[in-house]
């Protein structure tokens, strides 16, 4: 289980860009899909790191996650090359960051596994194939699946404590059920990893000696790739940001849902597979937000910039020492002359008694 520590100095418990679809093919020639006739030209997968070089300048973030499809696998000849290409700006920031797959990572020359091991061993990044530790030596679906605990100020009584937790799970490529082709979906294994996680973390904070740690939830996120059916529900209701394209997801419900509303903890689910989709619901308590189309050879929509989102968590101020998450926020940036900021939301807001 690998982590990372907030700051000392400041508020922000972390500042995470999520980038979403990158599609990153073989640099310059790897032309752009759907963007306006005068951009295109001198348009490539160049733009696409250009675009996450001026968000990690503006944006000054603790931690990246790279939220699937990070390469178009039929457009590369070199699985490996393209990688370092895409992540490119992350390393050379010297950033921690991490990532998951989509459905189209695997079609060049790696299988999924063999992505995950090479991803894990690329420089800065904390990703995992699947859990280094797991006690029960149980079966896991997929690759890429782990978490990441966040832990508190150097020097403060959250030192040594989670106190917010990120989960990162394969949700697969595609399948054949019942002799009709669909997407991939999170399994069971998956689920009961991510349970057996989540009721490890509740318990060592409920046997903490600090009073404070033990009354201040510990909040967690979640990222994948393909969305959870029930994302269909949320066209007729109040979202924030744009619902353009019909969800195509898995036409298995494998409870998903059910399991973040059971387990208590997660607060927001981030996905991709649909790029001009960029909006954020809220269905049982859970908020389930798309990340918008990143890259530059994915498809898109012209005329609509391509965009990453931005999710920021905030700690709370007790008397005399930082507490837990008290705030979580999330908005967007495009990827236009002024990387123009959008859509800013309040995802969860803690006020616990002190």
């Amino acid at each position: 289980m690998k982590s990372i520590t907030t700051p000392k100095w400041r508020q922000s418990l972390l500042y995470l860009a999520l980038v979403a679809d990158m599609h990153y093919g073989m640099g310059m020639t790897s032309r752009c899909r759907n963007v306006m006739a005068t951009e295109f030209e001198y348009c490539s997968d160049l733009n696409t790191t250009r675009f996450l070089k001026r968000m990690i300048e503006a944006e000054k973030p603790d931690f990246i996650a790279f939220t699937e499809d990070n390469i178009c696998g039929k457009s590369t000849t070199d699985a490996a090359e393209s990688l370092l290409k895409a992540f490119g700006p992350a390393i050379e920031s010297g950033l921690p960051w991490g990532a998951v797959l989509g459905n189209h990572d695997q079609k060049s020359t790696m299988n999924r596994q063999g992505l995950m091991h090479f991803i894990s061993l690329m420089d800065y990044s904390v990703a995992q194939t699947n859990p280094s530790i797991n006690a029960a030596k149980q079966h896991i679906d997929g690759f890429g699946n782990y978490d990441l605990k966040v832990y508190g100020p150097p020097g403060s009584h959250l030192a040594n404590n989670s106190v917010f937790n990120l989960f990162f799970l394969d949700s697969g490529d595609r399948e054949i059920v019942q002799g009709v082709s669909t997407y991939g979906w999170i399994r069971e294994s998956q689920l009961s990893w991510l349970r057996g996680v989540s009721e490890q973390l509740q318990g060592q904070k409920q046997d903490s000696n600090d009073e404070l740690v033990r009354a201040w939830p510990a909040p967690g996120i979640v990222f994948f790739h393909i969305p959870v059916p029930e994302m269909q529900e949320l066209y007729d209701k109040e979202i924030v940001g744009q619902f353009q394209q019909a969800v195509s997801c898995s036409k298995v419900n494998s409870g998903v849902l059910q399991t973040l509303v059971s387990i208590g903890d997660v607060k927001a689910v981030f996905v991709g597979h649909h790029h001009t989709n960029d909006f954020c619901g809220n269905i049982e308590g859970i908020w389930l937000c798309y990340g918008g189309g990143f890259g530059y050879h994915a498809y898109g929509r012209a005329g609509w910039p391509r965009r990453a989102r931005v999710i920021l968590a905030e700690l709370g101020k007790g008397e005399n020492e930082w507490v837990g998450v008290e705030r979580i926020k999330t908005w967007k940036r495009l990827a236009d002359e002024k990387l123009s900021k959008i859509d800013e939301q309040v995802l969860l807001e803690v006020w616990p008694s002190r």
